[in-house]
Parts: structure tokens; sequence; C-alpha cells
């Protein structure tokens, strides 16, 4: 199955997610090193936040409402701009990026439950992924939950989830690196 490759990841980042920071308090998850830096709450919020916004646009595929922008027809700027994207959610953050306001965290302390929340949102992405193997198998194209110019395969949209996942996750650790 094609999807699996993601499951397996989506598993591994649960799996870390829970190491690293299933022992930590409420008050320590909305904890902050800096103003401008965010709380691995929020990095978790963030992640459930986009995975979210990708179930409307797939709902919409699959009704057969849907329409493609003009760029998506365009098979060399699908390919430019999955690769651009993905590129930019690489774990590395040798730079930093500031998201679209639409994937913004709350500004305030989150839920206390918020690990549990994410658990459950994983394994929901899962489901979302492993029900998506017909559209994968016919290269059906999607633009960006926040911006409809921003167009590629859904098979690169699911590559650019789960790697900014990986991305948010070693944020995260750096968060919890400067509570010691």
């Amino acid at each position: 199955m094609i999807t699996n490759r993601w499951s397996d990841q989506i598993d591994s980042i649960t799996q870390s997610v829970q190491a690293n920071f299933g022992h930590l308090t409420p008050r320590q998850l909305n904890w902050k090193p800096a103003s401008e830096t965010w709380s691995i709450a929020q990095n978790l919020e963030h992640l459930m936040a986009i995975n979210k916004s990708y179930e409307p646009v797939l709902k919409s595929v699959r009704e057969g409402t849907y329409t493609l922008p003009f760029l998506g027809k365009l098979g060399f700027m699908v390919t430019l701009m999955g690769n651009m994207v993905l590129g930019t959610v690489q774990p590395d953050r040798k730079r930093k990026m500031k998201t679209f306001p639409i994937w913004e965290p709350a500004q305030s302390n989150s839920a206390d439950d918020i690990l549990e929340q994410f658990i459950r949102h994983q394994d929901d992405l899962k489901n979302l992924i492993q029900g998506s193997n017909d559209l994968l198998a016919t290269g059906t194209i999607i633009s960006s939950p926040a911006n409809a110019n921003i167009v590629y395969k859904l098979e690169t949209a699911f590559d650019i989830i789960v790697t900014h996942e990986a991305r948010h996750l070693q944020q995260a650790r750096e968060v919890l690196s400067a509570m010691a």
C-alpha cells in the first residue's frame, strides 16, 4: 500500500512526541523560552491546524466540487511549487519561516489534554491518508489550503505534512532542551 510510508512516519513522530513530552505537565508544555518562540503545545496545535485544513480540500475533491486553479494545469508549476514547499519544511530549520495566519497557534495556554488531542489527531491523519489511495493512484493535484495559487500533487502534500511534522518535533525538542 502506497500510504504505508506516511503512516510509518506518522507513527514514529507520534511515538517521539509521547516519549519526549508525555511526562511534562500542562505548564511545561505551554512554557516558552522567549516571546517569539512557540511552546511545545503551540507546535502541536500548529500541526493539527495545518493537517486539519487539508480535510475540506480532500472532501471537495471526493465530492467533485473541487476546482483546480489554472496553475494546477501546468505540470512544471505543480512540480516546482511542490518541491519548493517541501524544501521549506525540512527539519534542519536553517531558515525560520512565518506561517500563514490560518495556521497560527493560540497565543494563550493550550488545553491540558493537548498531547491526547495530538495523538487522536495523528490517528485521524493516518486514516485520511490511508483512505486516499484512489486519489494518489490518479495523480490528484490540489492547492494549499492557505493559498489557492500554491499547487502540488496530493502525494507531495502528504510528504509536506509528515516532513513538516518532523520539523516541528525538532523545534519542540529545542524548547524542551531550553527548559533544562
